[in-house]
């Protein structure tokens, strides 16, 4: 039985994640933290998540945790995620990530950490959206010449980090496909009179409003035509139900640095 600890119980995803790992066979949740001064800590977290009395009760300390649990599926803000790696790596405890809004440092910690434990990195967790991104990639490569990526994003009104993290992988998968450096040629938004779109850029357009979970479009545009390839995700489980199919394939792995299209066997 793998016995897996959530940070931030008390949130959107958190709340998700409980009923993920609740309802599936071989996991058991262990340890819930909520923040410091929450006033969820102490109360039992399957009531806050609509399941009954389950037993565990919200902590703000992950490291009183560490007895009780195994793996670490963590979904917060990169400043508390690196705080919770760190807690890991020193108790050698495998951890699932999917905070969004990292720093590039911060992803090099993460790398740096699978050297030590089993890592699992992915800003989108759901089976489609990594799907997408080996689309995305193949059609870049064949398409290559004369076309014009772009790539449009919604979220809810409360997401903090634009473009999304999702958004930001599938330009990378575009990237690489047409044998470009992302962050050489991103171009983030745009204003005012800038002239003509040049070539060899690919472009972001960011949404934000209302409850919209996640939707995200890529178009590959050329004088005549237009491909798009769209995903769209109506509820966060699908999220939280990727990154517990994740933690279930990295109990068994030895320490390194991967991705859901390691999880999911999927052409990178």
């Amino acid at each position: 039985m793998l016995r897996i600890a959530i940070a931030g119980g008390a949130g959107r995803m958190g709340q998700a994640l409980i009923q993920a790992v609740s309802a599936q066979q071989g996991a058991q949740l262990a340890w819930v933290t909520a923040l410091p001064g929450s006033a969820c800590l102490g109360q039992d977290v399957g009531l806050s998540a609509g399941l009954g009395a389950l037993g565990v009760c919200f902590s703000d300390d992950l490291a009183q945790g560490l007895d009780h649990f195994d793996l670490l599926i963590d979904f917060t803000s990169p400043e508390s995620s690196m705080q919770h790696l760190a807690i890991c790596q020193a108790a050698g405890k495998a951890v699932v990530m999917g905070t969004t809004g990292l720093s590039a440092e911060q992803r090099e910690q993460l790398r740096q950490a699978g050297q030590q434990i089993p890592v699992v990195y992915e800003a989108n967790m759901s089976l489609g959206l990594n799907l997408l991104l080996s689309l995305v990639k193949q059609v870049a490569e064949r398409l290559n010449e004369g076309y014009d990526v772009e790539i449009i994003e919604a979220h809810h009104r409360h997401k903090v980090d634009a473009p999304s993290g999702t958004a930001l992988r599938l330009g990378e998968a575009a990237a690489e496909g047409l044998g470009r450096d992302l962050y050489e040629v991103a171009v983030y938004g745009r204003e005012g009179n800038e002239g003509p779109r040049k070539d060899s850029t690919i472009g972001f357009a960011t949404i934000r409003a209302a409850d919209v979970v996640g939707e995200h479009a890529v178009w590959f545009a050329t004088e005549g035509e237009r491909l798009e390839l769209h995903h769209k995700a109506s509820s966060r489980m699908t999220f939280a139900k990727g990154a517990v199919r994740a933690a279930l394939w990295l109990v068994e792995k030895q320490p390194g640095f991967y991705d859901m299209r390691d999880v999911l066997s999927l052409p990178k």
